[in-house]
């Protein structure tokens, strides 16, 4: 996957790198672009069932979230902005998170992303949620 033109995402100098824990610092959207906002995709399935395994949740997740962008003609190479919640975080699940997002986007720049502890979601099992923003 390539940037959009419709953005810029970079990390400036002064700030740590912050590409070993898949995100970028700054996503500079182009005037006129079009927006998509994507609500929370959790781990489940199409038939709403969630893994008890937090990276499986979290590849399905990103799945997810490629197929809502999709519908509207985009992809993940277009997701500027990403929020993700996760219960129950550690370092074992940031080092998770960052293999799936490795694997949905490669050797590009991770979209900025801010990562909120939670205590729970909105379904009994929900490990991970994450919503979006994409520009193209």
């Amino acid at each position: 996957m390539t940037p959009s033109s419709a953005f810029q995402l970079s990390n400036p100098e002064g700030l740590y790198d912050p590409s070993s824990n898949a995100y970028s610092h700054v996503a500079e959207v182009r005037a006129g672009s079009r927006l998509l906002f994507i609500a929370g995709q959790g781990g489940e399935d199409r038939d709403g069932a969630l893994s008890p395994v937090f990276a499986e949740q979290a590849r399905q997740a990103l799945a997810n979230l490629e197929l809502a962008l999709v519908s509207k003609g985009a992809g993940l190479a277009q997701v500027v902005k990403l929020t993700l919640l996760v219960v129950e975080h550690s370092q074992a699940r940031l080092r998770e998170w960052v293999a799936a997002a490795d694997e949905a986007w490669g050797p590009n720049m991770k979209p900025t992303c801010t990562l909120i502890p939670v205590p729970r979601l909105a379904l009994d099992g929900m490990l991970v949620e994450i919503d979006a923003v994409a520009a193209g």
